[in-house]
């Protein structure tokens, strides 16, 4: 029996960079929570991000958070994981000079630090992800404890992420691609599906109690982690290897498709 369902949003769940759940999806979340199952939103996005997203429902989900590195329950922090401060401050010095071409958001687990001037991006984060974010002048400057880097370069960023920035750090933090615009740094022992492994500890639910949705190369770690898992049919071919499943994309509302005829049995088996 399935008691927990983690989906991941952008890319799997909606489409990349919207701030809006479609009703379908919000209503299968009620009828999971009548049912004792648990539905958990599990993102690179900040937590105030993916409370927007869900804002219908949003006390009723858990949350992980920044790829793992800020897990919550019921209003109350599970877990939060910070970098180390030398890292922090390496990653920084190589992307700044990528300034132009690519911006940076930089989060701590009471919202992000923003550099850029670029009002374009900082519409962006504010009416597309809905960020929590205050714009400053130097990250580095706030003394705030660091949990996630992420670099943006619109439309793709994957030549720079595979070809430079992943290469330069994955021996030290960790480092993926999430989603086709961003490559995300965190701490080494942060990933997705060490997340949902806190998250079922501390809800006393098992890896074959529970069910993952992903399309990203930040998926895969919830995609074994998971006893069910599922990648939408426009995932990268390593998630899809991992999950051993595939449904529809968002377009099509895979997720929800899969819940209702798996889970809540109203749709076609």
């Amino acid at each position: 029996m399935i008691r927990l369902v983690a989906s991941d949003v952008d890319g799997t769940l909606i489409k990349d960079s919207t701030p809006d759940l479609y009703p379908e999806m919000a209503e299968a979340i009620r009828q999971l929570n009548k049912m004792g199952i648990i539905f958990c939103a599990a993102s690179g996005r900040q937590y105030e991000s993916l409370k927007n997203v869900f804002r219908e429902v949003a006390g009723d989900i858990a949350y992980i958070a920044e790829n793992g590195a800020h897990i919550r329950y019921q209003h109350k922090n599970i877990s939060v994981t910070p970098m180390k401060r030398e890292y922090v401050e390496g990653i920084m010095a190589m992307l700044r000079p990528y300034y132009g071409e690519c911006e940076t958001v930089v989060s701590t687990a009471n919202g992000s630090l923003v550099e850029s001037k670029n009002q374009e991006f900082i519409d962006l984060i504010t009416y597309g992800y809905h960020n929590s974010f205050r714009q400053v002048d130097d990250v580095l400057a706030q003394g705030e404890e660091i949990i996630k880097i992420a670099i943006y370069r619109k439309e793709s960023i994957r030549t720079l992420g595979e070809g430079i920035f992943i290469p330069a750090w994955e021996d030290k933090v960790k480092v993926c691609m999430a989603g086709e615009e961003w490559v995300d740094f965190m701490d080494r022992s942060v990933d997705k599906g060490k997340g949902l492994r806190i998250l079922e500890n501390h809800l006393g639910i098992s890896r074959e109690e529970t069910m993952a949705f992903g399309d990203n190369d930040n998926d895969i770690g919830m995609m074994l982690e998971a006893g069910t898992s599922y990648a939408v049919d426009t995932a990268v071919d390593k998630v899809k290897e991992a999950a051993g499943n595939v449904c529809p994309g968002w377009a099509e509302k895979g997720v929800f498709q899969i819940i209702d005829a798996k889970i809540l049995c109203r749709g076609i088996d």
